[in-house]
């Protein structure tokens, strides 16, 4: 017999968490479409080619690749904007620009495995392609914004920084050579500290006490006000596309004030690198302010550059990813156990009832109310214990009395309150307890 089990960093979803996830799936959904963002979907599969380097060594480590029956190299996506690099420069004559497109779709990255973090997750990306406006940075923020508060997330920051502003103090300082390593090592700072932050730099990139120094303090100008913007600026100098990105900045929060955002939700942030090299611009983080372990669960940025590895063509973009399975981790406390996408169970009391029962259950479909049928004729305690577990708001009760009269009994899970309707008024009683 074979030992039923999954492999480190996969799962499985019980149906309670799979309609958490799925639920979180269709806010973010309801307000890309809002903002005019439009669904496409990119093979799971890709060459291995269009893959690696696309995100830099330590994604192309991650990988999942082989070479499948027909001998080509292949590898599974470890994100969703390489293959829309891909995608875009394919079919753009089709598209046109700008672009907008959201895909909620599957990821594999063979990571060290955490809470919130698995080596098989979904993300939920847009992007805006064709455009290098300000006002395109801008609104990727507000998406992020209005998709967590969309999925009931109460308390967040967003940490915006650019990277414009990051290689300015790099060439500053004389490390703009070593650019991408110290970024990725910078990226790591909140999960390993400044000391090992300045360890590695000294240790990786040869970088010197005093260049450390420059580099960290940068890290230290965090939060929503113009105190930051003016540190930005000290470190800009007179770096022409790092005061570009600070004026983006300046705007941005002044739009958070303009459109009615909390007061600091959406902070600066000198620390916010992003670790993945096609970054060329903004770059973003927000966190749970109550669920720091689970780190960042929506990042993205500018990337101006990256389909220029399928197409001579410039097509900048800019966008941002949800790790739906790490605010999953966090918002899945098991507090709700809903295990049926259906409000209403309808009970079953005799093999003879089957026809009116699923009639009844076509009427309710028709209104738009969600109905499970209970199968067979059990004891109707039993069908209204498993009403109760599987979170059915409503159950309805025909029992040989109610069949009789034409009636049916409408009874409220949640407290137990029955009441008895003509079954010509049963869709109208059902709907008004549901809201509807």
């Amino acid at each position: 017999m074979i030992t039923p089990r999954t492999l480190k960093g996969f799962r499985d979803l019980l149906p309670a968490t799979a309609i958490r996830r799925e639920r979180l799936i269709a806010a973010a959904i309801a307000v890309y479409q809002r903002y005019g963002y439009v669904p496409i979907e990119t093979p799971a599969l890709e060459y291995a080619e269009i893959l690696t380097g696309g995100g830099g060594t330590e994604t192309d480590k991650q990988m999942y690749r082989f070479d499948d029956a027909g001998g080509r190299h292949v590898g599974l996506r470890f994100d969703l904007t390489v293959p829309l690099a891909r995608y875009i420069a394919q079919h753009i004559d089709t598209l046109g620009t700008p672009f907008r497109g959201y895909h909620v779709a599957t990821v594999w990255r063979g990571e060290n495995t955490q809470r919130g973090r698995y080596r098989e997750f979904v993300q939920g990306d847009f992007d805006i392609i064709g455009t290098e406006s300000p006002l395109a940075d801008i609104e990727t923020v507000l998406v992020v914004h209005d998709v967590l508060v969309a999925m009931g997330v109460d308390r967040f920051t967003i940490r915006v920084n650019d990277r414009r502003i990051l290689n300015a103090l790099l060439a500053r300082v004389g490390l703009e050579r070593r650019a991408v390593d110290v970024l990725r090592i910078l990226d790591k700072l909140d999960r390993v500290g400044a000391e090992r932050v300045g360890n590695d730099l000294a240790e990786t990139v040869g970088a010197s006490r005093a260049q450390i120094d420059e580099v960290l303090e940068l890290t230290m100008r965090v939060g929503p006000g113009a105190e930051v913007l003016d540190g930005f600026a000290d470190v800009a100098g007179g770096d022409a596309a790092a005061v570009a990105a600070i004026e983006m900045l300046g705007q941005l929060m002044e739009t958070a004030t303009a459109v009615g955002i909390s007061p600091n939700r959406i902070v600066l942030d000198g620390s916010i690198a992003r670790g993945l090299d096609y970054y060329t611009g903004i770059v973003f983080e927000a966190y749970l302010d109550d669920h720091p372990q689970v780190g960042a669960c929506c990042s993205g940025g500018r990337y101006d550059d990256l389909a220029s590895r399928y197409t001579s063509r410039r097509l900048p973009a800019v966008g941002g990813s949800l790790g739906v399975d790490r605010l999953l981790a966090a918002v899945d406390d098991g507090a709700d156990a809903t295990r049926s996408a259906a409000p209403v169970l309808i009970t079953r009391f005799g093999d003879d009832d089957g026809v009116d029962l699923l009639a009844l259950a076509a009427t309710l479909r028709r209104a738009g109310i969600g109905v499970e049928v209970y199968p067979d004729p059990d004891r109707i305690g039993a069908q209204l214990r498993y009403a109760d577990r599987h979170g059915h708001r409503v159950a309805l009760i025909i029992g040989p009395d109610e069949r009789g009269a034409g009636e049916v009994k409408v009874k409220t899970m949640a407290t137990g309150d029955e009441r008895t309707v003509p079954a010509a008024d049963v869709v109208a009683a059902v709907g008004g307890m549901l809201d509807l």
